[in-house]
């Protein structure tokens, strides 16, 4: 069934779980992670970025609606990192059920009359919004940017975020970044400030760039109050690391062919979030 953002993360808030935002750049990609959401009755979130919409043709989102619809989970569609108001009107004109706005690199107060200007259309016709506070880092130059350095989530600046904004989630910096990590570098979360965080606002929180993170850290910021972690490049290694593999065999050719084991492996990866994050088994209390 296709939901809402705020329907979908309010339950996974009251149940203390988070769901994973997979990042899907073609259909097969969307096929696997609908099979193994239903196998495991969880929540999905298909996240789509602007670069990922573009990839893969607006027109996509009709099957994407009607496939959502015909599930036996909930399933909320989620334009990911939009970060102007055109991307918000195209959210709503292609049929997405949930957005960000992504003004994380703009003044505290553009980021609030932006965010509050998309709030305020995306009410009316029941799209929720998710906002962002403070700056995720990025590691490479694919998929969704991010800054140079890491700025953490003020808790008084969130506080007075989601007062003037509305927003029904927020994505929060607590020291994660996007892509893939060096050998060299290890990720490290501020559980602390998402603590007095979540204790300010109580609302939905959001962990952007988990990849690299050790399972033991989002385990923790699961239990502590975040309730939507973006997947994107995780999933991603794994199916093209797997099409590399089988693309060896140069006689191969079919896509039908080709592709099952890709999806097979990025389904793995995707089955262990799902449990890590305890989404598994919670489509029943939709």
């Amino acid at each position: 069934m296709l939901v809402n953002g705020k329907v979908l993360l309010d339950v996974a808030n009251k149940h203390n779980f988070a769901i994973p935002a997979f990042n899907i750049s073609d259909y097969a990609m969307l096929n696997g992670v609908f099979e193994i959401s239903e196998e495991l009755r969880a929540p999905l979130i298909v996240a789509i970025h602007p670069d990922e919409l573009a990839h893969i043709g607006s027109d996509v989102l009709y099957s994407v609606i009607a496939k959502a619809h015909k599930a036996s989970i909930p399933v909320i569609i989620h334009y990911d990192h939009g970060t102007t108001y055109a991307h918000m009107m195209e959210a709503i004109h292609t049929g997405f059920t949930s957005a960000m706005i992504d003004g994380s690199l703009l003044s505290f107060e553009e980021n609030v009359a932006i965010t509050k200007k998309t709030v305020d259309a995306l009410k009316l016709v029941n799209l929720s919004v998710e906002g962002e506070l403070g700056t995720i880092g990025a590691n490479d130059s694919y998929g969704e940017a991010g800054a140079a350095e890491i700025i953490y989530t003020s808790p008084a600046d969130a506080r007075k975020f989601v007062e003037q904004t509305g927003v029904d989630s927020l994505a929060i910096a607590i020291g994660t970044s996007h892509g893939l990590y060096p050998a060299d570098m290890k990720p490290k979360l501020r559980i602390d400030l998402l603590k007095e965080i979540k204790s300010d606002l109580g609302i939905p929180l959001v962990l952007h760039g988990g990849s690299s993170n050790a399972e033991s850290e989002l385990a923790e910021a699961v239990k502590y109050g975040i309730n939507k972690i973006n997947i994107s490049s995780d999933i991603k290694v794994a199916y093209q690391d797997k099409m590399r593999e089988v693309l060896s065999n140069k006689k191969l050719r079919e896509p039908n062919v080709v592709q099952p084991e890709a999806i097979a492996a990025m389904k793995l990866v995707a089955r262990s979030k799902i449990e890590l994050f305890k989404a598994d088994g919670k489509a029943d209390l939709y």
